[in-house]
């Protein structure tokens, strides 16, 4: 597996690299060699940050954590990247490698019952073209919690979501 690392207002040394890429080691049995794992670690407030994002045949597997130490957040990071997998299992067996689910003779086996796929509600929205702002200002007069819109900057439709604390984020589509 390939590393990124993103860093904002951390520094990275050489031995926390080390330990990051043995403990994410964990993870290879899951993923081929070519794929990249991006790091972001950030430093807020005493605390650290670490996000991990990791693209494989047309799945993102994402996982972000906060503790005192980045080795704390990174290991419950990695297990939250470890439960998803082994929870979506028979779903994703075709997209990961043919030996990922091959247990090992020291591996505890876990075994999570497959909840169904159900989709309960469908809802059709008419979408107007309107600026990201715009749409955030909707979003917020609605109260909810993300928002489709038609972009009038890019003419794609996009989603508009809700981050942490007051941040928000802007999802456009790739061709």
């Amino acid at each position: 597996m390939k590393h990124n690392y993103v860093l904002k207002k951390f520094t990275l040394t050489p031995k926390e690299q080390s330990q990051i890429e043995k403990r994410l080691e964990r993870l290879s049995k899951f993923f081929g060699d070519e794929t990249e794992a991006v790091i972001k670690i950030s430093s807020e407030r005493n605390k650290e940050k670490i996000e991990i994002t990791i693209f494989e045949g047309g799945f993102f597997y994402r996982a972000e954590e906060v503790d005192d130490k980045v080795q704390n957040a990174l290991d419950r990071a990695i297990d939250i990247i470890e439960r998803q997998i082994r929870k979506n299992k028979t779903r994703l067996q075709k997209r990961l490698k043919k030996d990922a689910f091959l247990p090992l003779p020291d591996e505890e086996i876990e075994d999570f019952e497959e909840d169904e796929i159900s989709i309960t509600r469908i809802k059709n929205i008419p979408y107007k073209p309107m600026s990201p702002e715009e749409a955030i200002l909707q979003m917020n007069l609605l109260d909810h919690q993300f928002f489709v819109f038609l972009n009038t900057e890019t003419q794609k439709v996009c989603v508009a979501y809700k981050r942490h604390g007051n941040e928000y984020g802007l999802i456009v589509p790739e061709e």
